[in-house]
């Protein structure tokens, strides 16, 4: 085979790998999105300070990913990132919150914040 044929091939071969890669990453983050956009919180427990944070001036950001239940009541939650300190804070919190009612069970991805 000569090097044209070799280099074409190579880039056909690159195009298709990108179209694939394009592909998965379209399919897995738009049922992402539709889930998440159409359901609404209708009860929000704020989360409590923790003393320890508040001793030790700890601030930042949680983020959870929730699984709802058709009912509206969270089923599980997912810790994707925060202090351990104000993770159990925010756990305890949302898992009293209560999303209107759906025809099935749904993700939602939040964050909390702990300032000062």
């Amino acid at each position: 085979m000569n090097v044209k044929g070799r280099r074409a091939r190579r880039w056909t071969r690159s195009v298709l790998w990108s179209c694939v890669l394009v592909a998965f990453s379209l399919f897995s983050y738009y049922p992402f999105q539709a889930q998440s956009a159409t359901r609404k919180i209708k009860t929000r427990i704020e989360p409590e300070y923790p003393e320890l944070a508040r001793k030790n001036n700890i601030t930042g950001t949680t983020r959870m990913e929730l699984l709802v239940g058709p009912d509206g009541r969270v089923k599980d939650v997912k810790v994707l990132g925060g202090n351990p300190v104000l993770v159990q804070a925010a756990v305890a919190a949302v898992k009293k919150w209560k999303y209107e009612p759906a025809s099935e069970e749904s993700t939602v991805v939040v964050k909390i914040d702990f300032g000062s």
